[in-house]
């Protein structure tokens, strides 16, 4: 019997691997939140499923991600992505993508870990949408949003009957 999912990952074996592997799935790593970030910021506009397709090429033209070695990118690694035809050439995404390497660097800086600096965080999607928008650059709220669903700090995001949905746990009899 195959598994309920939910409705955005049925007919696409990308979406499908990555709503059961990584969707929702709590990540730790600072490299790792920051390709999730990054991915999420290259979206804008455009398809998870391009994303995902483009995601290898991504990693390469930034360095595997490493938020250090991004964060030393010059107008002339800009210069190379835009003609990089592997990846999304969106110029204000690339730069994006270089500064907030460099602003990661202050917050790991400041935290100890980008982790840690997101265990800090408190309040609604608005003051979460804020407190991202003056930290870091190509901020909205629906990027904030999916950013946080995807490393798994949102609670409820699989739909009812989706596999992946947690089930409420039955009142203790005490």
């Amino acid at each position: 019997m195959e598994k309920r999912r939910c409705s955005w990952a049925v007919d696409d074996p990308l979406l499908i691997k990555y709503h059961d592997e990584e969707w929702g799935v709590p990540l730790t790593g600072d490299n790792e939140l920051f390709e999730r970030l990054t991915l999420e910021v290259f979206q804008a506009g455009l398809s998870w499923r391009l994303m995902l397709q483009r995601r290898a090429a991504l990693r390469k033209a930034f360095a595997g991600f490493s938020i250090d070695r991004v964060a030393s990118f010059t107008e002339k690694d800009v210069a190379r992505l835009l003609k990089d035809k592997s990846i999304i050439r969106n110029r204000l995404k690339i730069e994006s993508t270089i500064e907030n390497a460099r602003r990661l660097q202050a917050i790991i800086a400041e935290h100890g870990s980008f982790g840690k600096y997101l265990d800090g965080l408190t309040g609604s999607q608005d003051e979460l949408t804020r407190e991202f928008k003056r930290r870091f650059r190509f901020m909205g709220p629906e990027i904030v949003k999916c950013f946080f669903q995807g490393i798994g700090r949102v609670d409820g995001i699989h739909e009812p009957g989706c596999w992946k949905a947690r089930k409420p746990r039955r009142p203790s009899r005490e």
